[in-house]
């Protein structure tokens, strides 16, 4: 049987990916699977940039408004969910679009789970404050208690494969040892082409700006007293993703709500430069900018799903 054929649109941050993707399921008859880190929880609609009712009801969307927002969320559940929504509509035969807000999330679906894996800085950074404070023996007994196989297999002054393990374990919930023990790392189980989505510098600084200003006008800062209102503390990491961190230190009066506002759109540009960056340093993807080559991306597309 065929592999599932995936779209998978990219891109930085308010670069018009959404659009793109419902248009793309309209013209071709497909549907849309989510691949962002924040949309799959509920109630967090308008700092997300969900897409909206509206374009739910027009296209079927997947993985949005899976989990609650103090429920764990990482890279493998992403990639075991995806696998069971794309399996299914391969099997109606429905053209499948990936809409792809975190890079990592599309990196584990499409390289597996240890393959498509990068180092994540954040995670170092904590394990390296751990190892000076406590001890390199620490971190070992850390890893020993999360995946003792693993840990066996690792002299306990092994620091780099000690630290690649908790990583692992951390970004994905499973363990290193069952990974490799399934040999999920390495596969690939789909066919599929990448579209990468951008726009010259200034047009999408200025597409940000406005994305801000539409949130709070939609009701921002009403949504994250909602969420602090049905318990979610502003300590949890979707709440302390960029706009829901600030808004939060508005409501604790600790910001200006014009200095909220500034350091969104500022943050939001700095994270949309990171996310090209790392975007620039796939050279499978192909790049088309909408404004001016739609025609011959539409085309590529369509070659792709092999429609008339």
């Amino acid at each position: 049987m065929a592999k599932p054929k995936l779209l998978v649109i990219l891109g930085p941050t308010a670069v018009g990916k959404t659009g793109l993707g419902i248009d793309i399921a309209t013209k071709f008859g497909g549907e849309i699977v989510s691949a962002d880190s924040l949309q799959v929880y509920k109630y967090m609609d308008i700092g997300t940039a969900k897409p909206s009712r509206e374009e739910q009801a027009a296209v079927r969307h997947h993985l949005i408004d899976i989990a609650r927002p103090d429920e764990e969320f990482n890279a493998g559940r992403f990639r075991a969910e995806a696998a069971r929504i794309i399996d299914k509509l391969h099997a109606s035969s429905r053209n499948i679009i990936v809409i792809g807000g975190t890079y990592l999330y599309v990196k584990v679906l499409l390289s597996g789970l240890i393959g498509g894996l990068p180092g994540d800085r954040e995670i170092r950074d904590e394990l390296k404050k751990l190892e000076s404070e406590f001890g390199r023996r620490y971190v070992y007994d850390r890893l020993s208690s999360v995946d003792p196989e693993s840990a066996s297999k690792i002299h306990h002054n092994d620091y780099v494969r000690i630290e690649r393990a908790l990583e692992v374990y951390y970004l994905t919930g499973q363990k290193m040892s069952d990974l490799q023990t399934e040999h999920e790392f390495g596969e690939r189980d789909y066919e599929y082409l990448k579209i990468g989505i951008s726009h010259d510098r200034d047009k999408l600084r200025d597409r940000i700006d406005e994305r801000v200003h539409g949130m709070f006008e939609k009701g921002l800062v009403d949504e994250v007293g909602r969420l602090r209102d049905m318990g979610y503390d502003p300590s949890l990491k979707p709440m302390q993703s960029i706009g829901y961190k600030e808004v939060n230190l508005y409501l604790n009066g600790e910001l200006e709500l014009e200095t909220a506002v500034g350091l969104i759109k500022r943050d939001t540009k700095r994270f949309a430069k990171r996310q090209m960056t790392w975007l620039r340093g796939d050279d499978s993807i192909q790049w088309f900018d909408t404004s001016t080559e739609y025609d011959a991306l539409i085309d590529k597309v369509r070659v792709f799903f092999d429609a008339s």
